[in-house]
C-alpha cells in the first residue's frame, strides 16, 4: 500500500506551513533555549531518525505520522545548509549547484533501480528510502535557493513570496499545459520550501523591515494550529475511506479540498493581519531589548545615553539601518563587565543573541557582507562571555570592538 499521501490543494498548504514551524523550532532551540547549533543539531537528527522508523514500520500511510517526519525532515534539511553556510563559510552559489547535484544524483540512482520516480508508486521499502532521501535534499536545496534567492542576492523575504509564489504558479501551469507529473511534482516541492520561509519571515519580522511584527512564537502557534486541523482532517478521511481513494465522497471530494486549503490560508492572512494591526513596530519575543538607562556607548559624547539615536553620527552608505537598539544592549552588558559583573553581563548578552537573530531575515539582505561582519563580532563577545573562566580584559575588548562596529555601520 502507497506511503504517501495524494497530492492535493491541502497537501501543499501544509507543507508550506510546516516549513516555517521547522524552521522557527530549530531556531529557537538553537538560540532562545541555548543548546547551540551542534547540541540543536545532534538532537534534531535523533529524533527525525526516530520518526522515520515509526514511518517505516507502519504498513499504511499515517497522516500525522508522515507529516511529523515531515516537520522533522524541514528542520533537519534547514541545519545541514546552515552548517555549510554559517560553520563551513561554503558560498550559497557553491551549496545550491552541490545540492542540485545530489538531488540528481538520488534522482538517476532511484529511477535506475526502480524505474519510476512517482509518488504514487511508493509501495516497498526501498521506493520509500528512496523517497525520504529525495525530501531531505530538495529541503536543503530549497534552503540554499530561497537564501541565495533573499539573502546573497539580497531579494529580502517580500519579494521572496513574491518571486517563489510567482514560479509555483508558473510550474502548476507548466502542468497544466502538459508538463510531467513527476518533474512538476519535485519542482514545486523544492520551491514551496523557500516560499514558506519567505511568507514566515513576513509574518515574524518588525515592521521597521518590511514585516507583520507577529514575532516567531505568535506565528508558530498560527501555522501549528492550522496545520493539526488540516492533518487531523486528513487522517480521519484516510480511516474512513483508505488512502487509495481519499478525496472522493462528499466528504473528501476536491471541492472540499479546496475550500479546507483556502480556509486554511484565509485564518493564517485574516489572523496574521488582525494581529498585526493591533501591534507595535517589533514583536514580542523578537524586541530589541533595550535597557532603560543604558551607559554610553563608546564613541559618543558625555551624557548622551547608548540609546539615543539623535547623538549617533549618521552613515548614509550603510544600508542595515538603525543598530540603536543592538548598542544599547552592548553598552549596557560593557557596563556590567567592567564592573566585573561577567555574570550579569553573560545573562544581559543573551538579550542581544535573540535580539540579532531574530532580526536577521530582515537586516542581513540588506548588507550581507556588514551583517557577516558584525555577527562575527557577536560571536566573539558570546564565546569571551560564555568561557568557562571568563577574562574581564577578553570581554571588555570584544565588547569595545563590537560597539565600535555598530557605531561604524549604525544607519541612522
Amino acid at each position: 500500500m502507497t506511503k504517501v499521501p495524494a497530492i492535493t490543494a491541502t497537501f501543499w498548504v501544509i507543507k508550506v506551513l510546516s516549513t516555517t514551524i521547522g524552521e522557527t523550532f530549530a531556531d529557537y532551540l538553537t538560540v532562545n533555549v541555548g543548546l547551540g547549533p551542534l547540541v540543536t543539531d545532534a538532537v534534531m537528527a535523533a529524533v527525525l531518525a526516530t520518526a522515520l522508523v515509526v514511518q517505516f514500520r507502519t504498513r499504511k500511510y499515517t497522516p500525522w505520522i508522515y507529516w511529523l517526519c515531515v516537520v522533522l525532515v524541514s528542520i533537519v534539511g534547514t541545519q545541514i545548509t546552515d552548517f555549510f553556510t554559517d560553520t563551513l563559510g561554503v558560498s550559497l552559489y557553491l551549496s545550491t549547484a552541490v545540492f542540485a547535484v545530489v538531488l540528481a544524483v538520488v534522482f538517476v540512482v532511484w529511477h535506475r533501480q526502480e524505474h519510476t520516480l512517482a509518488i504514487t508508486s511508493i509501495d516497498t521499502p526501498r521506493r520509500e528510502a528512496f523517497y525520504w532521501g529525495a525530501i531531505l535534499t530538495t529541503f536543503a536545496l530549497g534552503t540554499a535557493a530561497g537564501d541565495l534567492a533573499t539573502e546573497a542576492l539580497s531579494l529580502g523575504f517580500r519579494n521572496g513570496v513574491l518571486i517563489f509564489g510567482g514560479l509555483i504558479l508558473a510550474v502548476w501551469i507548466a502542468y497544466k499545459i502538459g508538463a510531467g507529473q513527476v518533474l512538476t511534482f519535485w519542482a514545486a516541492y523544492v520551491l514551496t520550501r523557500p516560499l514558506g520561509a519567505s511568507m514566515g519571515d513576513l509574518l515574524t519580522q518588525s515592521k521597521e523591515f518590511g514585516g507583520l511584527a507577529l514575532g516567531a512564537s505568535l506565528t508558530s502557534i498560527l501555522f501549528f494550529a492550522v496545520i493539526i486541523v488540516l492533518v487531523a482532517r486528513e487522517q480521519l478521511l484516510v480511516n474512513r475511506h483508505g488512502v487509495a481513494v481519499k478525496g472522493m465522497g462528499p466528504a473528501g471530494g476536491r471541492r472540499a479540498d479546496y475550500a479546507w486549503a483556502g480556509a486554511g490560508l484565509a485564518v493564517v492572512a485574516a489572523v496574521g493581519l488582525g494581529l498585526s494591526s493591533s501591534r507595535s513596530t517589533t514583536p514580542d519575543d523578537s524586541t530589541f531589548v533595550v535597557a532603560e538607562q543604558a551607559p554610553p556607548v563608546a564613541g559618543q559624547s558625555a551624557g548622551t545615553t547608548g540609546g539615543s539615536a539623535s547623538a549617533r553620527k549618521p552613515h548614509p552608505t550603510t544600508r542595515l539601518g538603525d543598530l540603536t537598539s543592538f548598542a544599547t544592549i552592548v553598552a549596557d552588558v560593557k557596563g556590567r563587565v567592567a564592573k566585573n559583573d561577567l555574570g550579569g553581563g553573560k545573562s544581559r548578552i543573551k538579550d542581544l543573541e535573540v535580539a540579532w537573530d531574530d532580526a536577521e531575515a530582515g537586516l542581513k539582505p540588506r548588507d550581507p557582507g556588514k551583517w557577516h561582519q558584525l555577527d562575527g563580532q557577536i560571536d566573539d563577545a558570546l564565546t569571551a562571555l560564555r568561557a568557562g573562566s571568563p577574562s574581564q580584559a577578553d570581554c571588555s575588548a570584544t565588547l569595545a570592538t563590537l560597539i565600535t562596529t555598530l557605531n561604524k555601520f549604525d544607519g541612522v
